[in-house]
């Protein structure tokens, strides 16, 4: 038996269920970019405001591009289990707050009217950094000139991606698809929809067959679309709705609501995104599968330790960043998160530049060291050969991956002049790093260390670990 709307009553007692109708209401969000994170993060806190009784956010999720995933989680009935796992404990829950699904590549229609829907209240998206593109903007755009000409209300649309100030990008993006014809729209856009920034914060590893396995054990059934997360969960989101009782609604179910989203943003993106990074290309390097099997090791830790409270917060904003230091160095290390670090190596070229400059240019402004940022540069640069120091190859998952292997075959044979022509692209270092000779010097002094001995024996010797 398959986990479905029918075999909800036959779960055990201890399975936390929807208790609110799925059938007779129309979704009140259309989310963009079905992926493991949005399902046990915002889908979750949606499940909570209707467990409440509010049933305006109920989810209609779009596949941007993996029809298998939606065909999935159509049979069954948009019906999913998360574990949650920590140093608490083990428990298991049944979102029921994906009431429909489409695919933008072969149901693109579909999408632009549901973005059109007069019960539609918000969009929201997970499409990645790589995703901000002009076809999502004029997939945004096409069903909110829908909405406009049939004279309904604005809307709120949040962007959850890694990207600082994603509101404001994402809101210039779809005003960038607009056109002469498109003055009203235009008018309308600016004073009735919202482009809140928001930082999301759970660390959702990609399901594995060990999760869907215990999914069954648990539930009693099987459920193809089963995903284990963490306890924490951490959603800011910019005061800035459409509708601006929306605030307090999201206050309740756990959301932090506030004017300073910056804050939290960019220790967000520098101390877990960036660490996360530089652990991921480390672990691909050295043949460790797993962000817990780095962070296990003493040098490794140590390293992270340092690189977040030496180079990054001198420079965040964020007043408690010490105590959330303590708590993601424990996240990284849960043992039920089976976090692929080639996961999340995927995309670095689009990743790197939002993590690691601006606490390397933090530290260069402030004449103080950035050995920890180098030695993480020198390992992707390492990274780039796309074999492990077992002689295992591996794929770079990546939109630049054939011109950075392009570029990093070099290394063996010409090693200074490959590192400095990767340090040399603006895309991944901006116009600044590029020219900085110290920068270049300290990255070409880790990548020969490395080379010649090892990423560990290169992160021992910088840390004494």
């Amino acid at each position: 038996m398959h986990l479905s709307a029918l075999a909800l009553a036959s779960l055990p007692a201890d399975i936390v269920t929807p208790i609110y109708d799925r059938r007779r209401h129309a979704p009140g969000v259309v989310h963009l970019g079905l992926g493991a994170f949005h399902r046990a993060h915002q889908a979750v806190v949606f499940d909570q405001l209707m467990a409440s009784g509010d049933t305006r956010w109920g989810i209609h999720g779009v596949g941007m591009t993996r029809p298998d995933l939606v065909n999935q989680l159509r049979a069954q009935d948009g019906l999913y289990a998360v574990r949650v796992a920590d140093g608490q404990g083990v428990k298991w829950q049944v979102p029921g707050a994906l009431w429909r699904t489409s695919v933008t590549t072969t149901e693109r229609e579909a999408v632009v009217q549901a973005i059109a829907a007069p019960s539609t209240r918000w969009v929201t998206l997970t499409v990645t950094e790589k995703g901000y593109t002009p076809a999502l903007a004029q997939l945004l755009l096409d069903g909110l000139r829908l909405r406009q000409q049939a004279g309904l209300t604005g809307i709120t649309i949040a962007s959850c991606d890694n990207l600082q100030g994603n509101g404001h990008k994402l809101q210039a993006l779809v005003k960038a698809a607009t056109t002469e014809q498109d003055v009203d729209v235009l008018r309308w856009l600016d004073a009735q929809c919202a482009f809140p920034c928001s930082m999301v914060d759970r660390i959702v590893p990609a399901a594995t067959p060990e999760v869907l396995a215990a999914a069954q054990e648990a539930l009693g059934v099987k459920d193809h679309c089963a995903l284990s997360t963490e306890g924490f969960w951490e959603w800011v989101i910019e005061d800035r709705f459409a509708d601006p009782s929306d605030a307090a609604l999201l206050h309740s179910a756990g959301v932090r609501v506030t004017a300073d989203v910056h804050s939290y943003e960019e220790a967000k993106l520098r101390m877990l995104n960036g660490s996360h990074t530089a652990m991921a290309l480390m672990g691909a390097v050295t043949g460790r599968p797993f962000i817990a099997s780095c962070i296990g090791v003493p040098h490794i830790r140590e390293f992270v330790f340092r690189l977040m409270g030496q180079e990054v917060a001198p420079h965040l904003s964020r007043s408690d960043w010490a105590d959330y230091r303590t708590a993601l160095i424990a996240r990284f290390g849960n043992p039920y998160l089976k976090h692929s670090v080639h996961q999340i190596a995927t995309d670095s070229s689009q990743k790197i530049p939002q993590r690691w400059p601006p606490s390397v240019l933090g530290q260069i402004g402030q004449g103080a060291a950035f050995e920890h940022h180098a030695l993480a540069a020198a390992v992707f640069v390492r990274y780039t050969l796309g074999v492990d120091e077992q002689g295992q190859a591996y794929a770079l998952n990546d939109p630049q991956a054939q011109s950075l292997m392009a570029l990093g075959a070099a290394q063996r044979t010409t090693p200074e002049a490959c590192v400095r022509a990767l340090l040399a692209r603006e895309d991944l270092w901006g116009s600044a790093l590029p020219q900085d000779a110290a920068w270049i010097a300290r990255v070409t002094h880790w990548h020969q260390h490395i080379l010649q001995h090892g990423v560990d024996h290169a992160v021992q010797q910088l840390t004494g670990a």
